[in-house]
This record gives structure tokens, C-alpha cells and sequence, in this order.
């Protein structure tokens, strides 16, 4: 062998050492060990989040029933805080209903109505109480009147009223003597254009139709 051929493989080995220092290296300095595509070497993008609406109620119950922990409201036409607020109505109304004065204008008597009922009740309570006959009476028995109500249940509920049974109580003063009364109503409450109003009342042994609609 000359020597250049001994050149030649000397040269040839030196570039197959090199090249293999070269590859463990490059395996050596290499994250993990593996390649760069991994999952996990990758960041996680968060995607942004806007203002959540707010979850629609169940349309029933459709797990088993535990008396527990059990939601009437789940399966009416009125939530919870409807429900109160009808039920406030009603009792204020009704005590509203039992409180006047001789000497007071029939006005103020319906300034107690405002907020409370619709506005179709409210103008036949005014028309009632302003009559020349019930003015006159009034005034005659210096007739005094202090009403209170407590809600005594719940008659019926239809899709957009509760009838209520609601017992006013009056202590009332005539001609200087003082007595007591009270007398149960029926009293509707009912979905007034975005509001809850008294759609009507009547003695409860009377009644009258619930649902407006």
C-alpha cells in the first residue's frame, strides 16, 4: 500500500469519527431526548372567555325526587321570588283595603293603592270610595279604620296568576266606640304587562276566576 492510499484511509476515518462525535452531540443536547414535537414541550394556549349567560332553569325535574331536597318552584309558572312578591301584594293590599278616614280625601284612600294594583282596580276603588253616599256616611259615624291581613294560603295558580285566601282585620272606631272586624278574600295576583299587580279580590266564599290571559 503507498502512500497516498494510506492518506486516503486515514482521512476517510477521521470523517466517520467526526461525523459520529457530531450525532451523539446533537442526541445528547436535544431536550428529553426526543424531538422537539413533543406535547408536552408545547405551551397551552387559554382560549378568552366572555360574560356567561345565565343558565335557563330545568324544564322539570327529571332525576329521582327527593323529599329532601325538593324545588316546587321547578314546576310552576312563578319562581320563588315571584311567588313573594305575590304574595306581598296580596297582604298589603288587603290591609291597605281596611284602613281609611272620615276626614281624609278620597284621594289619599287611593294613594295606598299605588304600586299595588292594576290600574283598572285601582280607578274602580277610587270611583267606590268617592261616592257622595260613602263620603257622607263616613263622616256622619266619624268613621276610623285601621287595617292589617295575613295570608292564609294559596287557593289556586294558573299560568299567570295565584289566587290567594288573605284574612283582613280591622279595628275600627264609630261615633267614638271602638270594634274589631275581619273577613277572608279571595285575591288575585297577576302578570301585569313586566309587573305583578292585584287584578281583582273578592269575599272568599264568593271566589272569582284566576287566570288573566
Amino acid at each position: 500500500m503507498n502512500l497516498n492510499d494510506r492518506r486516503r484511509k486515514l482521512l476517510f476515518a477521521g470523517l466517520v469519527v467526526l461525523l459520529t462525535a457530531v450525532g451523539v452531540y446533537l442526541t445528547v443536547a436535544s431536550p428529553s431526548g426526543g424531538s422537539g414535537d413533543e406535547p408536552e414541550a408545547r405551551p397551552v394556549a387559554t382560549a378568552s372567555q366572555g360574560p356567561q349567560a345565565p343558565a335557563s332553569p330545568p324544564p322539570g325535574i327529571q332525576s329521582a325526587v327527593d323529599p329532601n331536597d325538593f324545588d316546587v318552584y321547578r314546576l310552576l309558572p312563578f319562581s320563588r321570588q315571584e311567588f313573594a312578591t305575590a304574595a306581598d301584594l296580596a297582604q298589603r293590599f288587603v290591609a291597605a283595603y281596611g284602613t281609611y278616614r272620615y276626614d281624609e280625601a278620597p284621594q289619599t284612600y287611593m294613594a295606598r293603592f299605588a304600586g299595588l294594583t292594576t290600574s283598572d282596580l285601582g280607578q274602580r276603588l277610587g270611583q267606590g270610595v268617592a261616592t257622595p253616599g260613602m263620603v257622607e256616611e263616613r263622616r256622619r259615624e266619624q268613621l276610623v279604620a285601621q287595617g292589617t291581613a295575613s295570608l292564609d294560603q294559596v287557593r289556586d295558580i294558573e299560568n299567570n296568576s295565584i289566587i290567594f285566601l288573605v284574612t283582613g282585620r280591622q279595628q275600627v272606631t264609630k261615633n267614638g266606640r271602638t270594634s274589631s272586624d275581619s273577613k277572608q278574600y279571595a285575591v288575585t295576583v297577576a302578570r301585569d304587562g313586566g309587573s305583578l299587580r292585584v287584578y281583582s279580590f273578592e269575599p272568599a266564599d264568593v271566589g272569582q276566576a284566576g287566570d288573566t290571559g
